[in-house]
């Protein structure tokens, strides 16, 4: 019989596995925004469609490597929706939620070693690449106006994993989830990444955001610019919970019953 994960071993999941999701994603952005263009309004590194596809790989890879341990959140509105409509205990919410952050805001610090001559050439001053890390309105001084962007994207992530995952629902193998999910990720971004940068998940934003802050960027969102950093907390949030509660009362309620899985890990 396999001994069941203790908490700081699935903590320490949760740390690693978002580590490596924001290392992807924030690489990738970094790409983007850090390289020159060999002719003008042409990127050598690729555009929005790298930005999409690197984050969604990055969330695979990320799932790969905890799910087995932690059940893979690496997303505190992940996280919430579990303990709220699968059982997932409440008592770890808030250190599966600390492990994440963490996760995302040492990923952030390596990414900036890793291209610091790069923004050295390109922001000496650190006043314009908060944006590598973490996520803003598009309309300037209109925070509030990615709200409902950021409700409906996690709404789409939480009913999609769900779905995916769900026992009583033809899910794919085990091993293909996460390449689903991230596929999940991927389509949400394409579809809703406009007004608010597709964040779907509080310790991908704030974690970086912190660290923004902590190494002197200028309009981080926190300590300096327009405070937007509520609106990628707060939204995906009640966005996980409006997802989860659409699948479990639109779909699941119709669906056979099957053995209890263990999806939520820990409980």
């Amino acid at each position: 019989m396999v001994a069941k994960p203790t908490l700081w071993a699935e903590l320490v999941a949760e740390f690693l596995g978002t580590f490596v999701l924001i290392l992807f994603g924030t690489g990738v952005v970094a790409m983007v925004v850090l390289f020159p263009t060999a002719h003008p309004g042409e990127l050598i590194h690729g555009g929005y469609t790298n930005i999409t596809l690197g984050w969604g790989l990055g969330v695979t890879m990320g799932v790969y490597v905890a799910g087995r341990v932690s059940g893979a959140h690496l997303n505190p509105a992940v996280t919430v929706a579990l303990a709220a409509f699968r059982g997932f205990p409440w008592r770890k919410v808030v250190p599966y939620s600390i492990a994440q952050t963490a996760g995302a805001f040492v990923a952030a610090a390596l990414v900036y070693r890793n291209y610091l001559p790069a923004f050295h050439q390109v922001d000496p001053y650190l006043e314009k690449t908060a944006g590598v890390f973490t996520t803003f309105p598009a309309f300037p001084g209109m925070p509030q106006a990615g709200f409902l962007d950021q409700v409906i994207g996690t709404a789409l992530l939480l009913l999609l994993i769900l779905a995916i995952t769900d026992e009583r629902n033809a899910p794919p193998g085990a091993n293909l989830a996460p390449l689903m999910i991230g596929l999940v990720v991927v389509a949400i971004g394409m579809s809703f990444g406009g007004m608010h940068g597709y964040a779907i998940n509080p310790a991908r934003d704030f974690g970086p955001r912190l660290f923004t802050m902590v190494a002197g960027f200028r309009n981080n969102g926190i300590s300096s610019g327009d405070r937007v950093w509520w609106v990628p907390v707060a939204a995906p949030l009640l966005g996980g919970l409006v997802g989860a509660a659409v699948y479990d009362f639109g779909i699941r309620r119709f669906l056979p019953r099957a053995a209890a899985s263990e999806s939520t890990r820990g409980t």
